[in-house]
């Protein structure tokens, strides 16, 4: 399990959810199962739902009668649940992001590490790659990506540098569009802008940001009042997001206000900032460094004034 991925702020996220012997969970990101495994370990009559949409995390499953792992993206999470007979569930974990398995992987294309081809796909019958963006779409779209996704200043000049290259020859493999745009960093600061670059077209591939809205609001749904949302994110555009609903219960940070003027949320805000991986974990777990948590409770819509 380890080999495959780590889990991040384990003991805290298990913590905070709160989880009752006898309750239905959601861990929305299986992957190498840790946290399922944490969850399953609280729980004594009741059951755990995991979601991934990777075809690799099958070999992680649990030899438990509590858990069922179902093969989808958590974007899909209500309809998901419903087709099991679960309208109603007492709290939901997500683990955002790229699992260690999916960086390490050579072949999958997420980490600037390897020469492989442009993938970068969870889903992987999905149709839309890193390359297929890279070669098909439009040098606004390219900008508007690269933008808003990887809040990359030059992202005007990289598409236009990646449109007329392309006519050249096809950008294929990490490594074809790591020299090509190297001009644009300074050396020491490589590393940054590349993980920025491959975050922006993991986002394109993946839907991540629209997963993730979809997620928050199908949660909002279907958590009992008292239940507990708690998810994990690595990028300030995931963790705004998380914030934003979790405050006003929009993702873009919009509050709606009844005509009493009271705030219209279903959740409230348990932590003030977010919980952070402690000097420990990131001394065993590099990739721990950047990941906030942040956790919220179900309210009780007919207790408001």
């Amino acid at each position: 399990m380890n080999e495959y991925h780590q889990p991040v702020l384990l003991n805290e996220s298990i913590e905070w959810l709160n989880v009752i012997e006898k309750g239905i969970y959601v861990d929305a990101t299986f992957g190498g199962g840790g946290h399922s495994r944490a969850i399953l370990s609280t729980l004594k009559d009741g059951y755990l739902y995991a979601f991934d949409c990777d075809k690799d995390v099958i070999k992680n499953i649990p030899d438990d009668s509590r858990f069922r792992l179902i093969r989808a993206n958590f974007k899909y999470l209500k309809n998901s649940l419903s087709e099991h007979g679960v309208t109603q569930i007492d709290g939901l974990l997500a683990d955002l992001g790229v699992s260690s398995h999916q960086f390490d992987t050579e072949n999958r294309g997420f980490s600037i590490r390897f020469d492989a081809e442009l993938d970068m796909r969870m889903d992987q019958s999905g149709k839309l790659t890193a390359a297929k963006i890279i070669q098909t779409y439009s040098a606004a779209e390219l900008k508007s990506i690269l933008s808003r996704y990887g809040e990359i200043q030059n992202s005007g000049r990289i598409a236009h540098a990646i449109e007329t290259e392309r006519k050249k020859k096809a950008i294929r493999t990490t490594s074809d569009l790591i020299q090509l745009l190297k001009r644009f960093v300074k050396p020491e600061s490589e590393n940054k802008f590349f993980a920025r670059v491959f975050q922006a077209l993991r986002i394109e591939v993946n839907d991540e940001l629209g997963a993730l809205k979809n997620l928050l609001e199908q949660a909002a749904e279907i958590i009992v009042p008292g239940g507990r949302l708690v998810i994990i994110s690595y990028h300030s555009l995931e963790d705004r997001m998380v914030k934003n609903f979790m405050r006003y219960g929009d993702t873009w940070g919009e509050p709606h206000k009844d005509i009493k003027g009271n705030l219209i949320r279903p959740f409230n805000p348990i932590l003030k900032k977010p919980l952070t991986a402690g000097i420990k974990e990131i001394s065993c777990n590099p990739r721990s460094k950047s990941a906030k948590m942040r956790v919220a409770e179900k309210i009780n819509l007919s207790e408001l004034p």
